[in-house]
């Protein structure tokens, strides 16, 4: 799950508290902005359900997103 599109949501949640709130409020409507395919989008979706995706305090968040960092990644093209 290399994707710009993943990418460019994950920076925008935990870099905007506006987007961060609206997030929280109702995902659905945050993930639509953003060309992501359908298994992101459930992963997206999951992670938030499980751990809480924009708290980024939460050691069980920072345990999953180990193994995810591949998504910070930068996409070459």
């Amino acid at each position: 799950m290399k994707s710009q599109a993943l990418q460019d949501l994950v920076k925008k949640i935990f870099g905007d508290e506006k987007t961060k709130a609206q997030f929280l409020k109702d995902p659905e409507t945050v993930l639509a902005k953003f060309a992501l395919t359908e298994q992101e989008r459930q992963a997206v979706l999951k992670t938030h359900a499980r751990l809480g995706l924009v708290n980024s305090n939460s050691p069980q968040l920072e345990a999953a997103i180990d193994p995810t960092s591949e998504w910070f990644a930068p996409v070459h093209r």
